[in-house]
């Protein structure tokens, strides 16, 4: 099978086995991990902050940025579109006690007038309003990069409302690559990051927030409350290490591929958006029977829409499979089953 449903799916290379069997280890609750605290530190440098925790998932980067960035009852803004109020199963009001405030935006962009305007003024009825959450790449838009200088604005705009600002970049790295931006120029607009390494850097786990150490020792406290304080778990954060020092220039190989794929079906008669990045979201009609017909092809992608699917590229995803998903989907069209 061609799997297209995400740049999760991939699998870890034998240079990447390699590095964990012969990862040194120790307890990473004692700060005894010698391969986490090399990780930790490594990141950290990468995004131009002081300190980094190493977690099991973004999900949990994000929800400790979250939870460091806030009070209970307290309220978080952030896209209508967002990863972090649709995918995170609730864990803000769970986790941190705080409501999340949704803003519409183009593209995911959240702008400084739509901030400003999101902001109630102090009043004993309103929740108070602590942290801007952001997203780069943006995941619902399909891959966009949400672009430095619009970033920025709204980081600044955030700053004089009296907000703090977490980014969530899981796919930040994607947008670094696809702009020739070095991800840190971004983070020096951010008071927490969580960026992943098992999405197209090719990890099999792992993620990781970066912040000010005061903030990340707060973090240490919120991850160990949140049950992802782990023991000789170098094991694993050798994969991380190995993906965040190999596999980030190779990002612009997935976007190539992803170009690819979008020019080839858009040939083939599709209704497809031009891919900043790795995410390809193709008009199908009906998604739901088009993907199971597709997987009878031999390709697997994920609905993203009543009538759009998505499909990602990433470690794992050659030129034979571009061009085998491109036949496969244009198979569809000859016997009924795809749209134009």
């Amino acid at each position: 099978m061609i799997d297209l449903r995400s740049d999760t799916v991939t699998r870890p290379t034998a240079p990447m086995r390699r590095a964990m069997a012969e990862a040194p280890v120790g307890d990473d609750v004692f700060g005894e991990d010698p391969t986490i605290n090399r990780l930790e530190e490594h990141v950290a440098a990468l995004l131009g902050k002081e300190a980094a925790i190493y977690c099991p998932s973004g999900t949990m980067t994000n929800q400790i940025g979250i939870f460091v960035g806030t009070g209970r009852g307290d309220e978080v803004i952030l896209h209508e579109g967002a990863h972090i109020f649709n995918y995170e199963a609730g864990a803000p009001a769970l986790l941190s006690g705080v409501g999340m405030r949704t803003v519409p935006g183009e593209g995911g962009v959240v702008a400084p007038e739509t901030l400003r305007a999101a902001v109630r003024p102090e009043n004993v009825h309103f929740a108070r309003p602590k942290l801007l959450c952001l997203e780069n790449t943006h995941n619902v838009a399909g891959g966009r990069v949400f672009q430095l200088c619009d970033f920025a604005a709204v980081a600044a705009e955030a700053r004089d409302l009296g907000l703090k600002v977490h980014l969530d970049g899981a796919r930040l790295f994607n947008a670094a690559v696809a702009t020739g931006t070095p991800a840190r120029e971004w983070c020096e607009h951010a008071d927490t990051v969580s960026v992943c390494s098992s999405k197209g850097l090719g990890a099999p786990v792992g993620s990781l927030l970066a912040g000010d150490e005061e903030t990340i020792r707060e973090a240490r406290r919120a991850r160990k409350a949140f049950g992802g304080g782990m023991r000789q778990a170098g094991i694993i954060a050798a994969a991380s290490l190995y993906a965040f020092e190999h596999n980030v220039e190779r990002l612009a190989e997935d976007h190539e591929r992803a170009k690819g794929l979008a020019d080839g079906l858009r040939e083939a008669g599709y209704g497809v958006d031009e891919p900043e990045t790795n995410i390809v979201l193709v008009e199908v009609g009906e998604a739901e029977a088009f993907l199971q017909d597709l997987a009878v092809e031999g390709v697997l992608a994920t609905p993203w829409s009543g009538s759009r699917i998505r499909l990602c590229t990433h470690l794992d995803i050659g030129d034979a499979e571009v061009e085998g998903t491109i036949a496969a989907a244009s198979r569809l069209l000859v016997s009924g089953e795809g749209v134009r």
